[in-house]
């Protein structure tokens, strides 16, 4: 009987991996993922001629990888991600691969040039290691999916990515990225994901991004992007999350931005935006978060959409006036932020009645009068502002409530001072008798 396949996931194995199992040269599966195992990958792996797939994640692996991968010929597959592997990534190790996953290790050293250019790679996932150096320019066409995040790579983001490419998923976030985002990633048609959030990109927000029709997910916040929002992201039908907060942009928002009727998750929090919110947003039937803080926004608030649940962040603006009316519609609304601002007269009544409300946030304002009450699970802040009481709250206390506290406390002191009296007869007895 020939050995094949080997899977023993999830099966709370310790200790090495055994170097036995590289002695069945008919290997085509093995799957030890999921266990407690330690110490290296043996080198013997390469005599696996035969091996199709070897899964390896979620152990407490070490070490190095063997250079000797690169010479399984009909190797398919190599996940060895959530390990404590160390050291350079092997030169040649992707010569045969199409799924490759070496992510949350703690790999260093520099991408190898040719790692990403094989024309069988469909799946490349380096991400939350310790790798550095610049991100390699020869870049193969086939490339689905590619995952950088979390390490250390700096330089530009390669403008080599062409329509050519295949790309869907491509993320380069958390690193030390600078320079330009390349207009060329417009003709990126597959992209349904870009995140390159957290780096140190500058200029200004290419136009070309509004020419990526499939794109779902776009992530550009914190990094140093100037300039105005361009009206072509407009044209991202398919958009569900958009977030280019904490940068540097300027001028406002349009009001092109409604088109974006699959939008869930809008965050322009961090900028210099100026002008007042477009009343074209209450028709954005989607969205149910809305981070709009820390900007030059002012004027009328607009009617906002009714779905919106998780936040509505309108803090450290230049709003001011009576919170208005329009926000009594939001009753799915969890989080509600309008601290900072210069919003005046009293906390409106209809704020106690959004019933999913948890988080009122109205410090730094100049409101005035008193706090109604709100819900036992609302959380309200309201610090900042000068006339403004918790009065309501005092006054709806039981008055008897301090008169038991009171009586309470003099009972005690009463019963503590009959004991000290007490004490103090007996010493003076038994000092007495004792002279006598």
């Amino acid at each position: 009987m020939v050995l094949e396949d080997v899977k023993l996931s999830a099966n709370r194995l310790r200790g090495d991996i055994p170097k036995e199992i590289f002695n069945y040269q008919n290997l085509t599966f093995i799957d030890l993922s999921a266990n407690n195992l330690e110490g290296p990958i043996p080198n013997s792996i390469g005599n696996l001629t035969k091996l199709n797939t070897l899964i390896l994640s979620a152990n407490n692996l070490t070490g190095e990888i063997p250079k000797t991968m690169a010479d399984i010929p009909t190797l398919y597959r190599f996940a060895a991600n959530q390990n404590g592997f160390v050291g350079a990534i092997p030169s040649g190790i992707t010569k045969y691969l199409t799924l490759l996953d070496l992510s949350y290790n703690k790999l260093s050293g520099s991408i190898p040039l040719d790692l990403l250019s094989q024309l069988n790679l469909k799946t490349v996932d380096l991400s939350y290691n310790l790798l550095d150096g610049s991100i390699p320019r020869n870049i193969s066409q086939n490339l689905i999916r590619l995952r950088l995040g979390s390490n250390l790579l700096n330089g530009s983001i390669p403008s080599s990515l062409t329509s050519s490419h295949k790309l869907t998923y491509l993320e380069m976030n958390n690193n030390n990225l600078t320079g330009a985002i390349p207009t060329q990633l417009g003709s990126c048609q597959g992209l349904a994901l870009l995140n390159l959030a957290q780096n140190n990109l500058t200029g200004s927000l290419p136009v070309q991004l509004g020419d990526i029709s499939n794109l779902q997910v776009l992530k550009l916040q914190l990094n140093k992007l100037a300039g105005e929002i361009p009206l072509s992201l407009s044209q991202l039908h398919k958009l569900s999350i958009l977030n280019i907060s904490w940068n540097s942009l300027t001028g406002f928002i349009p009001s092109s931005i409604s088109n974006l009727q699959s939008l869930s998750h809008l965050d322009l929090q961090g900028n210099n935006l100026r002008g007042s919110i477009p009343d074209s947003i209450r028709s954005m039937n989607s969205l149910l978060e809305l981070q709009l803080g820390e900007n030059q926004l002012g004027g009328r608030i607009p009617t906002m959409p009714a779905k919106l649940q998780i936040a509505l962040n309108l803090s450290s603006n230049l709003f001011q006036g009576a919170i208005p009316n329009t926000l009594s519609q939001l009753g799915d609304l969890e989080i509600l932020d309008l601290s900072n601002n210069k919003f005046s007269g009293e906390i409106p009544s209809f704020l106690t009645q959004l019933g999913s409300l948890t988080q009122l946030i109205l410090s730094n304002n100049q409101l005035y009068g008193v706090i109604p009450e709100f819900k036992p699970w609302v959380s309200v802040s309201a610090i900042g502002n000068a006339d403004l009481s918790n009065a309501t709250r005092e006054n709806n206390s039981p008055k008897f409530t301090n008169t038991k506290k009171s009586v309470a406390v003099a009972v005690i002191i009463a019963v503590a001072a009959a004991a000290v009296v007490g004490m103090m007869t007996l010493i003076f007895a038994s000092v007495r008798n004792r002279n006598m």
